[in-house]
């Protein structure tokens, strides 16, 4: 038997087998990458084209964004990219970027929250695990358990309280490997204005900038104002009715506005409602603005009910900021769980969004898709 070459020998030989498979790895890795990152630039055409969207340049560079972040997402080993902020005005196609980058990925560890509802949770879930030593560790974990990717529509801040709990909340996102996307109709310089306020925010806003890609969606044109392009979605079926006359309301299957309150049970409280028949209910804009009501109510009833009635619109700009901001979070919570909405006023709807509340401007957007019902002089 001939003697065995000494172990050095072999060396180079294993060296060079070791290259040509990690380079094969390589190859594959890259080939993964590129088919990603093709398959959500490809969703994206197709989406447009379906809709009859044209492109904007910065919806196009945001698109090229998500394709990079795929790429890596699902290459191997898998590796998660830079979060992604997205802002701009109303109706420029950020919500729609999120829910077509949320669409495409084929994954099942993802979840698309509003960030209201998830806030609201957040808050209940560490009230209900006070007592452990991370309540907001053990809240997360029953909220997103295996997430890898966790989309956030809507995003602002107007509370210093709030404003605390979501430093912590971004870091630990961060920490856990989460990819981030958010959408706001602000850049993050501009959350949390109130200038009593602002300096104490800026932690969260320097690592916004350090651990997320900030990108604008621009454009001139509000694509809500537009031809009605959503027949998909329930909400833009709704319908706001002024001036609310009885012939109006008797057509219309409504009830009178002086129908008599029902107490309906919400949680550990009672709501005075004028309406509640199968997946129907109505308010008035009283029972739900002008009394202490939270995003956690409107969600609530949301789970029961499809079809709403919201009577009895005033002028916002004579109501209290706090009655405003609720009108917005109802409204945000109503568009996002895309029910149907009948708003009933007695001026045109351009005339009763008035007022100060920061956020009206995306309200006025929204409301401006329902179809205007309009008794002739």
């Amino acid at each position: 038997m001939p003697d065995r070459p000494p172990e050095r020998s072999r060396l180079p030989q294993r060296w060079s087998a070791l290259r040509r498979f990690l380079g094969k790895r390589s190859v594959t890795n890259a080939g993964q990458c590129a088919a990603s990152a093709q398959s959500v630039r490809d969703y994206f055409r197709q989406k447009a084209h379906g809709q009859g969207y044209t492109l904007s340049h910065s919806q196009q560079r945001v698109i090229d964004c998500m394709a990079q972040q795929a790429g890596l997402l699902f290459g191997t080993p898998a590796q998660t990219p830079p979060s992604l902020y997205l802002h701009g005005a109303v109706g420029r196609g950020k919500s729609w970027l999120l829910d077509g980058f949320f669409q495409a990925l084929p994954i099942q560890q993802k979840r698309r929250l509003h960030f209201h509802g998830f806030f609201a949770r957040l808050h209940q879930g560490m009230f209900e695990h006070r007592d452990r030593d991370d309540a907001l560790a053990v809240t997360l974990d029953a909220l997103l358990m295996d997430c890898r990717v966790l989309c956030f529509d809507e995003f602002h801040v107007h509370d210093i309280g709030d404003a605390m709990l979501i430093t912590r909340l971004f870091k630990a996102l961060f920490k856990r490997g989460i990819l981030l996307l958010v959408t706001s109709n602000y850049p993050p310089e501009g959350l949390l204005p109130n200038p009593l306020y602002h300096a104490r925010f800026k932690p969260v806003i320097d690592l916004i900038n350090a651990r997320m890609q900030v990108m604008e969606v621009g454009g001139p044109h509000d694509y809500r104002s537009q031809a009605r392009r959503h027949a998909h979605q329930v909400f833009t079926q709704g319908h706001y009715v002024w001036p609310a006359t009885p012939a109006q309301r008797l057509a219309l299957n409504l009830p009178p506005l002086d129908a008599t309150p029902l107490p309906l049970a919400v949680g550990s409280r009672h709501l005075q409602a004028r309406l509640c028949e199968d997946r129907r209910v109505g308010f008035t804009f009283d029972d739900l603005c002008e009394q202490p009501t939270a995003v956690m109510d409107y969600l609530e009833l949301c789970r029961r009910f499809d079809h709403w009635i919201i009577d009895d619109l005033p002028e916002l700009g004579e109501c209290s900021i706090a009655a405003q901001q609720r009108f917005i979070n109802l409204i945000d919570v109503l568009y996002d769980q895309d029910k149907h909405l009948t708003l009933l006023g007695h001026l045109p709807l351009h005339e009763s969004l008035g007022g100060q509340a920061i956020d009206l401007a995306r309200t006025r957007s929204r409301l401006g898709q329902l179809r205007e019902v309009h008794e002739p002089d």
